[in-house]
């Protein structure tokens, strides 16, 4: 079918009160994986590509941009592309052209109102462009090999006052907010400051994202989209399983040089992650 928009997606699910899972892909298999696993509970999903994941592809976004185009087109089920934890803005500028509906821009490590200046000038020209866009205020840490920031530290939760003015002023579509998840987490231990996240809600007229979801328990997830949040990314939760998968199968099968036995195991043990975190955020918090 054709490209979602995650604008659209996004919108359908915070008037429902629900939420859309995004995970962050690297590779074929991944792609491949987070589309069979929506497709696997008939859910629809965000596919999203990280400044990291393209520093990493040589710099080139088209390549793996492209096979999620592909992909997302095939699918039964509605995907939508997103860039994500964007700094450069000569790659903000390609992704109208490669596929994407939205981006997330990301000024969240400088002072506020440097932040507020260039997420300004980066909505100003996304909207131009027809994109939907998010930004960060306040700092979920564990990116780029940071260690997490500790609960109280200044900047380690976003303000609800400072966060409707920063929206408001801004003029972004969504806003990832810090309230206790942290990036790069490989155990699901994560709690979540779920006042907080209800009074952003109360406070913003923009949908709120969560990152660092892998490091958060499913019921903290479900919690977390109860209380308001609609955009729920992944990223370390699918590494995990298919370094897993692939290292249980070459223990299992020393023999094995055929990288597609050891990709096939790990794109398997992704796609399932992906059907068990889709219906975590889709449950309703008790």
């Amino acid at each position: 079918m054709p490209l979602a928009s995650t604008g659209d997606l996004i919108g359908r699910a915070a008037a429902a009160r629900t939420a859309v899972a995004a995970f962050n892909v690297i590779t074929l298999e991944h792609v491949e994986a987070v589309v069979t696993g929506a497709e696997s509970v008939h859910t629809p999903v965000v596919l999203q590509v990280s400044e990291n994941a393209v520093k990493y592809r040589y710099g080139r976004l088209l390549p793996l941009a492209r096979a999620a185009v592909t992909a997302a087109e095939g699918a039964v089920v509605p995907v939508a592309l997103h860039l994500d934890h964007v700094r450069s803005d000569g790659l903000l500028r390609q992704a109208a052209d490669a596929g994407f509906s939205s981006v997330m821009y990301d000024a969240s490590r400088l002072p506020y109102a440097e932040n507020l200046a260039a997420t300004r000038a980066a909505a100003d020209w996304a909207r131009a462009q027809g994109l939907w866009i998010e930004a960060e205020l306040g700092e979920v840490g564990g990116k780029d090999g940071a260690p997490p920031l500790d609960a109280h530290a200044p900047g380690a939760r976003t303000d609800p006052v400072e966060a409707r003015a920063f929206v408001a002023d801004s003029g972004v579509d969504a806003l990832a907010v810090a309230v206790g998840s942290s990036h790069a987490m490989t155990t699901r231990t994560a709690t979540l400051d779920h006042d907080l996240i209800k009074e952003l809600s109360g406070a913003l007229d923009v949908p709120l994202v969560l990152h660092g979801s892998s490091g958060v328990p499913d019921g903290e997830l479900a919690a977390a989209v109860a209380g308001g949040i609609s955009k729920v990314n992944v990223g370390t939760a699918l590494n995990l399983a298919m370094t897993g998968a692939i290292r249980e199968f070459l223990a299992a099968h020393p023999e094995a040089v055929d990288s597609r036995g050891y990709l096939t195991a790990g794109r398997q043990a992704m796609a399932r992650a992906v059907a068990t975190i889709i219906q975590a955020v889709a449950r309703t918090a008790t």
